[in-house]
């Protein structure tokens, strides 16, 4: 279907392979009388989902991502508890008055269920923002929260999921301030150990000119390798690849060769996007098994109901708070598409997957639920939002490299703006920048770079390189 661009302009990717996936599987189940196929968590987390992450983090746009890093946290850290627990609350709520009839859930179930449907996939959500080309602050704002709520709804899930497993009667508020410890140490320790294997990832980088050709290799293996001891830690692994992929991006692609950097830019996209394609393929082949629906239209109904109403509030309020400290504003218009863009997908479905059927009695309900809220959202939202934001005529993106002109004028106005924040006392994020551009200059490049890359990025030889460039093409 990429040969039909009729299609592709009106049906996100991620739809389509949904629906191939479920036609697929319809076959196998007509045949076989079995689903032969379904999408296990292991495979989910160890094989399929670290190249994803490792593709985002790697091509993060970091100036963007580190100048709107308080707007991504606010809205991934609270936002995402706050979804959690308002949607899991309003359920319990529900079922108390007993419109869904009987159920074997409690209230640390529903919670449970709560923040592993709060989980905004980023493979979603980069499938249908990058077909639209919304502009880059709207863009890096719901890519950067969905990428970091994907790490902080595991985190809360394993924090419910320990919960449930010793039984609500022994939940002390000893144990609740032991679950908010545990939150902050394993989200705070997956990046620290991210970083690490970063600045490790570019020191071997310095050292590899007369091994070119395995140059790649090094940046696979280790930043995978952040993610297994991430894991082996019981640390946040999705932390862990994110930030290793974003902290070395930099000394890496000044370190290794031209053709290594376009091999690994190559093979990392292959890599995403193959595993892009299996995730949603396997999404439409695991909703064919029987054995695992069970139906329950009010709890299905509501659940969809609260994550859509909740999100809006969540976004409505931030931003409030949001637009008192920020220089650009989000207005009316970026906030509908922010509260649209909540797109569920397979992080949703594998956390669920993994639920014990001894512990969450009500576990297949529970998965039926998160598969038609994936299909909702992916289908239906997907289908619906580039109509949508053409209607609301959202600042699209420029897709073109500045001119020279236009960076030495945005170089000045970096130094100016420093210089203004530095004499009148404001430890704004010019100042920081500043501080830690110079902190970069003086210790890190020389520590992480090779000297030759480090010659290259002098200033004024660029600007000369690129103008003897221009009059030689």
């Amino acid at each position: 279907f990429h040969l039909s661009h009729k299609v592709t302009r009106v049906v996100p990717e991620s739809a389509l392979l949904i629906v191939l996936g479920l036609f697929l599987g319809g076959i196998v189940l007509a045949a076989d009388h079995i689903a032969s196929f379904s999408l296990t968590p292991t495979v989910f987390f160890f094989y399929l989902l670290p190249p994803i992450v490792l593709d985002a983090g790697y091509f993060m746009p970091n100036r963007l991502f580190f100048g709107n890093l308080g707007s991504i946290l606010l809205y991934a850290v609270i936002g995402t508890v706050w979804n959690a627990a308002t949607t899991g609350l309003s359920l319990y709520g529900v079922y108390q008055t007993g419109i869904m009839g009987h159920l074997n859930s409690g209230l640390l179930d529903f919670l449970l269920f709560g923040s592993l449907i709060a989980a905004v996939d980023p493979v979603a959500v980069l499938a249908v923002f990058e077909e639209v080309h919304v502009n880059e602050v709207l863009f890096i704002i719901v890519f950067g929260e969905s990428l970091l709520n994907d790490a902080v709804t595991v985190v809360l899930y394993n924090v419910f999921e320990s919960f449930v497993t010793i039984g609500s009667e022994n939940v002390t508020g000893i144990e609740c301030v032991k679950g908010i410890v545990s939150f902050f140490v394993v989200s705070l320790g997956g990046t620290l150990v991210g970083i690490f294997f970063a600045f490790l990832l570019s020191l071997v980088s310095r050292f590899t000119k007369h091994v070119r050709i395995i140059e790649p290799g090094f940046v696979f293996i280790i930043s995978y390798l952040s993610y297994l001891t991430a894991e082996m830690l019981s640390l946040s692994a999705i932390l862990a690849i994110t930030f290793c992929g974003i902290c070395c991006q930099k000394y890496v692609k000044a370190n290794i060769s031209e053709q290594s950097s376009t091999t690994v830019r190559y093979t990392m996209k292959m890599m995403a996007s193959g595993a892009e394609t299996i995730i949603f393929m396997f999404l439409g082949i695991s909703a064919v098994d029987p054995n695992i629906w069970t139906w329950n239209t009010a709890f299905i109904l509501l659940t969809l109901v609260f994550i859509s109403v909740y999100r809006v509030i969540g976004v409505v309020l931030q931003t409030w708070i949001l637009n008192h400290y920020r220089m650009v504003q989000l207005e009316i218009i970026d906030q509908v598409v922010m509260s649209y863009g909540g797109l569920r997908g397979a992080v949703a479905f594998a956390l669920v997957v993994l639920l014990d059927k001894n512990k969450v009695r009500d576990r297949n309900l529970f998965v039926s639920t998160t598969i038609i809220v994936v299909f909702f959202t992916v289908i239906f939202q997907g289908l619906t939002i580039k109509p949508l934001v053409q209607w609301l005529k959202v600042k699209k993106t420029e897709h073109r490299e500045p001119k020279l002109n236009e960076k030495l004028h945005g170089r000045a106005f970096d130094h100016i703006l420093s210089a203004i924040e530095d004499i009148s006392g404001q430890i704004g994020h010019n100042y920081l920048r500043d501080k830690w551009s110079n902190f970069d200059r003086k210790f890190l490049s020389k520590v992480l770079m090779r000297r030759s890359a480090q010659k290259s990025r002098d200033q004024i030889l660029n600007v000369f390189h690129e103008l003897n460039l221009k009059d030689a093409i």
